[in-house]
């Protein structure tokens, strides 16, 4: 964990300010931006579901090819802190958004607790919630609301 001066890097930076080391740390490895989400064209509202991106490790919530997902999955999104302000999806629960907003990072999130898979540990992951959109079949069957809540933490 980068610190500056006595406080760790994502309490003392701007989003903007960060590196890509520190970038990429504040992903907690929830999955829950690699679930489809469905737009209607009409109003704009979104649906979230329960079927995650077929690249996503559905165990450990990690991207099976994070380097090359954009090959892969060419409308995979790449966040930046300008892609964040057009982004109306993120969990509650997101370090990016969490930072954005002035917040400080949950305490299940392994820049805290020095543990990769303490997102998974404490339940605020989508494992063990999702399926793969190779075994899916219609979005529209799938439809579930808790990815846009903050998670219920296991005990």
């Amino acid at each position: 964990m980068t610190q500056s001066g006595n406080q760790p890097f994502w309490r003392a930076k701007r989003l903007d300010q960060m590196n890509e080391a520190e970038w990429e740390s504040l992903c907690d490895g929830c999955g829950r931006c690699c679930l489809h989400k469905l737009r209607d064209g009409d109003t704009g509202d979104l649906d979230f579901t329960n079927v995650a991106c077929r690249m996503l490790d559905l165990r450990t919530c990690a991207c099976s090819d994070y380097k090359n997902r954009a090959r892969e999955v060419p409308d995979c999104i790449s966040l930046t802190p300008a892609a964040l302000e057009d982004i109306d999806w993120l969990p509650p629960s997101c370090a990016y958004r969490l930072i954005a907003d002035g917040q400080d990072l949950p305490s299940w999130h392994p820049l805290i607790t020095g543990n990769p898979l303490s997102t998974v540990k404490a339940g605020a992951a989508v494992a063990g919630r999702v399926i793969s959109e190779t075994e899916a079949g219609p979005l529209e069957h799938h439809i579930v609301s808790w990815p846009s809540r903050w998670p219920k933490s296991r005990r």
